[in-house]
C-alpha cells in the first residue's frame, strides 16, 4: 500500500511542474521571499508545510480523477489513505480487491467515453440531417456514381491517364466546401497542388480519388461518417456532410 502511495506521489510529479509558474526575469537582491509567495486565502492552512501536504493530497486526487469519484466514494478514500499513512489496519482485505480497482477504473472510464459519444451525437444531428437532405437533392439531380463504403463521385472533367491505387502518393488541387458553399479549405487559393498519401485521408477521398484518371477533375460530396464525423474539426461542423472539387494532377512514383 505504501508503494501505491508513493506511485502515486510520482505520477502527480508531471502534473506540478505543468502548474509551476515560467520563470520571470531574476529578481532584484532586496525583493524579499515574502513578497514573492503567493496570495494565499485565510483558511487555507496556517503555515507553508500545511500548504505542502495539502498539495499533496491535491496531487494525488488529481490522479484519481479518472475514477469520477463521488462525494461519498472521495470520504472513503481519504479513509483508505489515512489508514495506510497512519500504519492503521486496513478495513477490508486489500489483496483480495486490489483486482477490483482495475475493473472499477476500465468501467468507468468506458461508461464516461460512451457518454461523450453520445454527447457528440447529439450534438451534430441536426447537421447530419441538413447533409442528408442536401445530399438526396444533390444525387437526384446530378445522378452521381456511389463511392464504395460511403459517399458520391460526379466526374466534371475525363482524365486520360492511370488510376491511382488507394495507397498511392498523389498530387492533387481541390477545393472543400459546406453543403452552403462555404470555402473551408482550397489548394487553389495557396497556389499549388498538395501532395498526400491516399491511405491517410479521409476515407471518401481514399475510394473517391481512386476513381478518377489522372488530368481529370471530379465532385466528391462526403457524408460525415467518411468525413470528419461526430468530432468535427476546426472550421467543420460536427456531422457535417463536405463538398469537394478534386482535380488529380499527377500519381507519384514511391
Amino acid at each position: 500500500m505504501k508503494l501505491a502511495l508513493i506511485s502515486l506521489l510520482l505520477a502527480a510529479a508531471p502534473a506540478l511542474a505543468a502548474d509551476a509558474p515560467k520563470a520571470d526575469a531574476p529578481k532584484a537582491a532586496s525583493d524579499s521571499p515574502k513578497a514573492n509567495r503567493p496570495a494565499v486565502p485565510k483558511d487555507a492552512y496556517k503555515t507553508d508545510d500545511e500548504r505542502a501536504i495539502y498539495t499533496i493530497g491535491f496531487l494525488m486526487g488529481r490522479n484519481l480523477s479518472p475514477f469520477g469519484l463521488t462525494p461519498a466514494e472521495a470520504k472513503i478514500v481519504q479513509a483508505g489513505i489515512a489508514d495506510s499513512i497512519l500504519n492503521k489496519p486496513p478495513q477490508v482485505d486489500v489483496r483480495f480487491y486490489q483486482p477490483r480497482v482495475n475493473e472499477i477504473l476500465s468501467k468507468r472510464i468506458e461508461a464516461s467515453e460512451k457518454r461523450k459519444e453520445a454527447a457528440m451525437a447529439s450534438a451534430a444531428a441536426p447537421e447530419k440531417e441538413k447533409g442528408r437532405i442536401f445530399t438526396e437533392n444533390w444525387v437526384k439531380e446530378n445522378k452521381p456514381q456511389a463511392i464504395p463504403g460511403g459517399g458520391w463521385y460526379l466526374e466534371t472533367k475525363a482524365g486520360t491517364g492511370p488510376n491511382p491505387s488507394k495507397t498511392a502518393a498523389i498530387k492533387a488541387h481541390y477545393r472543400g466546401t459546406t453543403t452552403e458553399g462555404a470555402e473551408f479549405d482550397s489548394s487553389y487559393a495557396r497556389g499549388e497542388p498538395t501532395e498526400f498519401s491516399l491511405d491517410g485521408v479521409i476515407k471518401c477521398w481514399t475510394h473517391g480519388i481512386s476513381m478518377m484518371k489522372v488530368g481529370g477533375k471530379a465532385k466528391l460530396v462526403c457524408p460525415s461518417d467518411v468525413a470528419y464525423g461526430d468530432p468535427g474539426r476546426p472550421g467543420i461542423k460536427p456531422g457535417a456532410t463536405l463538398v469537394f472539387e478534386v482535380e488529380l494532377v499527377e500519381i507519384l512514383k514511391p
